[in-house]
C-alpha cells in the first residue's frame, strides 16, 4: 500500500472527519448560509443593492472560509485529541489534502451554489416589487442583477480567500487555541505594514502623492487637478498571479510541512 496517498484509505479519513464532528464542520458551515443571508437582508434594509450583495458576498465567502479554515486542525486544541488524530492511519499528505478538499473544494462550492440561489431569490423579488408602468423601470430593472462570478469582485474575493484561508490553515497548526484571533491579528499587521511600505516607497517616487492603493496604483495630484497612475499591464497581471497563485501555494506547503512536523 502506498505510504504516501491511497484512495480507499483517503476515503475512510475523509468520511471519517465529515462524521466524526458533524455537528461541528457541518453545522459551522450551516451558520455561515444563515449569517450570509441575514447579512443580505440587513444591508438591503440598511443600504444601496452594491452594499448588500457584495458585502455579503464577501463577509459570507472570505469571513466564513476563514473560520472554517481554522476549525478543520482544532484536534490540537488538547494532547489528546491532537495524539489521537496523529496516531490515524492515514498519512500526514491525506490529512493536509482532506483539509484543503474541506475548506477550498467543498465550502467554496456550496457557498457559491447556496449565494447563487439567494442572490437570484433577492434580485427577483427586487424586481416584481418595480412599478412596470413607472418611467425609469427599464433602467432600474437592468441596472440591478446577480453578482456575476467572473466579475471584479468575485475575483478579488477570490484572491482575499485564498490567501486567508491558506493562512488560516498555517495558523491553526503554529497556534493550537485561538488560532483565529491570533492569525487575524498577525494577517492585519502585516497588511497594515505592506501598506505603510508601498505609501513610502510612493512616496519616494513620487512627491505630490496623495494616496497609494497597495500594489496596483497611487493618486496624485497636480496644483488642483487628481489623477491615479496604475501600474502596467504585465505588472499588475504579475501582482495578481503572486497573490492569487505564489503565495497561497506557499502557505499550503508550509502547512504540509508543519504537520508533518508534528507527526514526528
Amino acid at each position: 500500500m502506498n505510504d504516501t496517498f491511497n484512495l480507499k484509505r483517503f476515503g475512510w479519513l475523509f468520511k471519517k472527519t465529515l462524521l466524526e464532528r458533524p455537528a461541528q464542520l457541518l453545522g459551522l458551515i450551516g451558520l455561515i448560509l444563515v449569517i450570509t443571508v441575514l447579512f443580505y437582508a440587513i444591508l438591503r434594509y440598511m443600504g444601496p443593492w452594491d452594499v448588500a450583495q457584495n458585502g455579503s458576498f464577501l463577509i459570507g465567502f472570505i469571513g466564513g472560509g476563514t473560520f472554517l479554515a481554522s476549525f478543520v486542525f482544532t484536534y490540537f486544541t488538547s494532547n489528546a485529541s491532537g495524539s489521537s488524530y496523529l496516531t490515524l492511519p492515514a498519512s500526514h499528505f491525506e490529512k493536509w489534502l482532506c483539509a484543503v478538499l474541506i475548506t477550498g473544494v467543498i465550502f467554496t462550492s456550496i457557498f457559491l451554489l447556496f449565494y447563487r440561489a439567494i442572490d437570484i431569490a433577492f434580485v427577483s423579488i427586487y424586481h416584481k416589487a418595480l412599478n412596470p408602468t413607472g418611467p425609469f423601470y427599464k433602467e432600474m430593472y437592468e441596472a440591478i442583477n446577480v453578482l456575476p462570478y467572473n466579475g471584479f469582485i468575485a475575483g478579488k474575493a477570490y484572491m482575499m480567500f485564498a490567501n486567508f484561508t491558506t493562512a488560516m490553515l498555517v495558523g491553526a497548526l503554529y497556534f493550537n487555541k485561538a488560532a483565529f484571533i491570533k492569525v487575524a491579528l498577525i494577517v492585519c499587521a502585516i497588511f497594515i505594514a505592506g501598506s505603510y511600505l508601498n505609501y513610502f516607497m510612493a512616496k519616494a517616487v513620487f512627491d505630490n502623492l496623495d494616496k497609494a492603493l497597495p500594489y496596483y496604483a497611487v493618486f496624485i495630484t497636480v496644483g488642483k487637478e487628481f489623477g491615479k497612475i496604475i501600474l502596467p499591464s504585465f505588472a499588475s497581471k504579475a501582482v495578481d498571479i503572486c497573490i492569487l497563485y505564489i503565495i497561497p501555494s506557499v502557505l499550503l506547503i508550509t502547512a504540509y510541512v508543519r504537520l508533518r512536523e508534528k507527526e514526528f
